[in-house]
This record gives C-alpha cells, structure tokens and sequence, in this order.
C-alpha cells in the first residue's frame, strides 16, 4: 500500500513538468525553424542554379534569332566546313593520344616493378600544370626554323633550307601531340585508380587460369576500367574544344577561334553565338559518347577483401623500356617545357618584369581569389541544400552547377556579355538619371562581369570537392544537430564546416589554379586596360615575342604546380582505395 504512493507521486510529478514544457514553448518549434531555412537555403541554390544556367540560355536564344545579316551565311560558305573537319580531326586524335599515353603508362606503374616507378607515379601527373597555350608558345620556339634543333641539325649535316623535310609544329597535327601531351594525365590517373580498384582478386583469378600479363590486361582489367578511361578521355576532350590560345596560335581553324573572331572582327554577336551552339553541341557529343560507352554495364565490388595488386618485378632491356615509356610523356609534357621557359626567363626575360609585371601578377590574384572565394560559398550553398532537401528540382539545380565546366570559355563569355551587356546599359543609365553617375559602365566596365564567367565556368571543381567531402558526413551528424535544437544553418556553421574545412581548402585551391590558366573568358570578358598573367604570356607570344613571354608563363606554371605536387602524391600513397597500402 505505501509501496505505490511514491511511484505515483514521482510519475504525478514527472507528466505534468513535461506537459508544461510542451505547452508553453519559448521559440517556435524546432521543425518550423528548419523547415523555414531549409526553404532559403533551396531558394538561394535556385537562384544560384539560375544564374549558372543564365549564360548557356542566352546562347541558344540568340540560334532563334532572326536578325542574323549576312554574317552566317558568309561563315557557313567559307570557314564552317574548316571548322568542323578541323574539331573532329583534332578530337579523334586527342582522344587516341590520351587514352593510349594514359592508359599504357597507368598499367606500367600498376602492373609492373622497375626503377623510378615509385617517383614516375606521382610525376606522370605534372603535365596538367602547364597550360595549353604554354605548350604551344614553348614548342614553338625549340621547333620552329630558326629554333635550336632545326638549326642544330643544318649546322651538324651542311643541310640548307630545301635540303630537308622537318614537321612543322604550328599545324593540326602539332596541336594534336600538343594537346595528347598536356591532357592525357586525365586518363592516367583515372585508368589508374581502376586498375588498382579491380585488378587486385581479378587478376589472381585470371593467373590462375592462364592468363599471361597482356591477357589480363585486355580480358580482365582494360574492360573492367573501361567507363574510367571514357570518363578521362571525355575530360580531354572538353579541354581541347575550350582551348583558345594553343589552335589560335597553330593557326588550327576550330570553332572557339571562330566565335572570337566572330564577336571581335566582324562585331556580330548573334553569329558568335550561333558558332558558340554549334560548340555546345559537340560538347553534347562527347558527354553522350562518355554515358554511351557505359551502356547497361554497371561495376561493384562485392568482396570486403581488399587485395594489393602483386606489381611483377621486370629487369634488363624490360625495365628499361618501361622506364622509357614513363618518361617520355613526363619529360615533354612538363621537363622539357618547363626549362626551356626557365632559360629563357633567366636568358632574356620580360622587359617589364618591374612595376608592370608586378600589375599583372595582382590583376591575376584579384580576379582568381575573388572568383575561389565566390565559388566555393556558392558551391557550398549547392551542396548543402541538396544534402536538406532531395528534391528533383534541388537535384537538377545542383547539378546545373556542373554545367560551366563542359562548356568552353569562349561559350560561357558570349552567354555572360549578351544578358549583362543589356543590364548595364539599362542600369548606368538610370544612375546617370538618378545620382549623376559619370563613371561608364557599372558591370562590363570592371571585373563583375569577368569574375561572374569564371564563377560560371570553374563551379564544378568546387561543388564536386564539397560533394566528396558532405558523403563523409554521417547522417547522423545531422539528426543530432537538430535534435540538440540547432537549425540548419546552425549545423552548417558548428557541425559541417569544421568537418569540411580540408574540403573547402582544396576547393578554393583548385578554383584559384584553374582561374589563373583561363583565357579564352578573360579575353573576352576582360575591361579595357585590364590584363592578367594569361593574357600578356598570350599577347606577347602571338607577337612572337616569345622570350618576353616566358616570364608570365613561368609564373603561371609554378602557381599550377604547387597544388600539382601535393594532389599527385597523395595520389602516389594511395596504393588501395581508402588509403591503405
């Protein structure tokens, strides 16, 4: 009988504390605070998704147009076939040029045991850090007639001028194993992540039934890492069709050298941007050749054993081949350029390495971290709201942020320059109105309109780094947060961002390297008197001023590298996935 009075008083006491506090809450409840930032959060990724989408929707409005002149059609009877034939002659031998430097030298270093392999891994990825263009101008000068090896050979044999045949540099194919060179570090590292993702228990299988290394190669592993190399091959491809500053100086007729020309010789932006679709579709070719070549075909590992490639220890002539072909690709897709620049930076030089190097150098930091710190917070917006809320329009819209990096320079500054030129007009009229405004245009009179094109074009890198990094975030993390009362913005800002700090690095990092290589956007989309690394390595060599080039070229190749070194080493260490050796 007095065994149950204090178990009812406790319960009496308990129930009616609870119930008070339920009753008279203090702030609204926790789920209406979520759920009211979760719809700013989506609201602001759609007008972010907007925005990114604005410049491509331009474009194609301007293929309806009907105010065309006599522009197309004198493009279309002279130049177009040029520009086509030339695309797809230059993407067909891209394509082979990387997928087999890519794939063979992946394969070597997986597969086989030899000297420098372990330096060779990390090193075969240098190439990415120096820009197209740069090849090109550097080349150039160690090729062409008056260059040291042309006039090495006529000194050594007596030749004169029309006594021997020698490629000439500046062509098609010069762009091709210019363009191979440069790029084909995308398929490497892909093909090579495959094959030490698949190849470890596949492999031994294949040995055991009599397989050979180049029978395991072509029946096991090459298939197996199939959609890896058409992922890396369609990376190359991109690249090379929003080259600008390599094929104009080859004198390659492509269809970015058309749309500059269009825009800035002849002054006819609608036929720019007619030319700038027909580049979006062949963009559009080699995303669905990349999605084609999958097919049905899907690729799980379905062992928790994680089995360490067993690399086969090769000697003699063996190793040495391997050794050669390892090199080759590392040394005259970055040695040799590189010290070619660096002599003739220390030789000769930029005549204004002074003050006005010093402008240059600024100029290219100011636009790059503007455009790195921009883009990572938008990035950061994408992928947050994607995270909160999965819903198809909040996935499309995402998604959309990864659209500026298949489209070329050239595409994304005639799409930016269409809209914005009409908003500034617009508006440096009504501030003339209003405030007296005698400043010129507001946003293509400075560098808003430059940093929103790189905003547009480089997003990618950094929602793709953010994406990686949020996955390694639980759930769980979050229904803790929300549980503890913090809102979503709350747990971004005490929960995820501490988590995601390395992430955001490596974001604005990439953002940063990719900002200072650009130029097609920056040529377009640049004010008057405004110029960057990029441009002035570019203007100097297309006046042959190759030496005084090197300067800003240099520069722009060692900014590249830094982050090149540290990526390409983890890389390295990375013997099976996760980490682990």
């Amino acid at each position: 009988m007095f065994g149950g009075k204090p178990e009812l008083s406790g319960q009496a006491m308990i129930i009616p504390t609870h119930t008070m506090t339920l009753a008279a809450p203090t702030s609204p409840p926790a789920h209406v605070r979520i759920r009211t930032s979760s719809r700013w959060l989506v609201a602001l990724a759609l007008l972010v998704g907007g925005l990114v989408a604005l410049p491509v929707l331009a474009v194609l409005a301007q293929v309806l147009s009907t105010d065309t002149g006599d522009t197309w059609s004198h493009l279309a009877s002279t130049v177009l076939p040029d520009y086509i034939g030339s695309t797809l002659w230059l993407c067909l031998g891209v394509g082979l040029g990387t997928a087999s430097m890519g794939v063979g030298a992946a394969w070597l270093v997986t597969r086989y045991e030899f000297p420098l392999r372990g330096t060779l891994e990390w090193a075969l990825v240098l190439p990415l850090a120096v820009p197209g263009y740069v090849m090109a101008y550097t080349y150039t000068d160690l090729l062409q007639f008056v260059g040291p090896v042309q006039t090495a050979l006529r000194e050594a044999f007596g030749w004169g001028r029309a006594d021997y045949w020698f490629p000439d540099v500046r062509s098609l194919g010069g762009a091709v194993v210019l363009f191979s060179l440069v790029l084909y570090p995308y398929v490497y590292m892909l093909a090579r992540t495959a094959f030490l993702e698949r190849a470890g228990g596949m492999l031994e299988v294949g040995r055991v039934l009599g397989l050979g290394p180049w029978g395991s190669f072509f029946r096991v592993s090459l298939p197996l890492a199939r959609p890896a190399i058409a992922a890396g091959v369609s990376l190359a491809l991109m690249e090379t069709l929003a080259d600008f500053g390599a094929v104009s100086y080859f004198g390659v007729q492509t269809f970015t050298t058309g749309i500059y020309r269009a825009w800035f010789s002849l002054g006819d932006r609608v036929a720019a941007a007619q030319l700038a679709s027909a580049l979006l579709g062949f963009v559009i070719l080699v995303l669905a050749f990349e999605r084609i070549s999958r097919g049905r075909a899907r690729f799980h590992d379905t062992t928790l054993r994680r089995s360490r490639v067993m690399a086969i220890r090769v000697g003699g002539w063996r190793a040495a081949l391997a050794v050669l072909a390892c090199l080759i690709p590392m040394v005259a897709g970055f040695l040799l350029p590189a010290g070619i620049l660096l002599h003739m930076s220390l030789s000769q030089g930029d005549a204004q390495f002074g003050p006005r190097f010093i402008e240059l150098a600024r100029n290219s930091v100011t636009v790059s971290g503007l455009t790195a710190f921009i883009a990572v917070m938008l990035a950061l917006l994408l992928a947050y709201a994607a995270r909160l809320q999965p819903h198809w329009l909040v996935r499309t819209t995402h998604r959309l942020g990864g659209l500026g990096y298949a489209l070329p320079g050239t595409v994304i500054a005639v799409g930016v320059l269409i809209p914005v030129t009409r908003v500034d007009n617009v508006l440096t009229t009504w501030m003339e109105q209003a405030v007296g405004w005698q400043g010129g245009l507001v946003l293509t009179g400075g560098i808003v309109g430059l940093v929103y094109a790189c905003v547009v074009r480089f997003l990618t890198p950094a929602v793709q780094s953010i994406d990686a990094g949020l996955l390694k975030v639980t759930p769980n993390m979050d229904h803790a947060a929300r549980s503890l009362g913090l809102t979503p913005l709350g747990a971004l800002r005490r929960v995820h961002f501490p988590l995601l700090r390395g992430s955001l690095l490596t974001a604005l990092l990439l953002v940063f390297i990719d900002v200072m290589k650009e130029l097609p956007a920056t040529l377009v989309m640049r004010p008057f008197n405004f110029d960057t690394l990029a441009t002035q390595a570019y203007t100097l060599a297309s006046d042959e001023r190759l030496a005084e080039a090197s300067t800003a070229a240099l520069t722009i190749v060692v900014v590249g590298l830094l982050p090149l070194i540290v990526l390409s080493r983890e890389i390295a260490r990375s013997r099976l996935p996760g980490g682990g050796r």
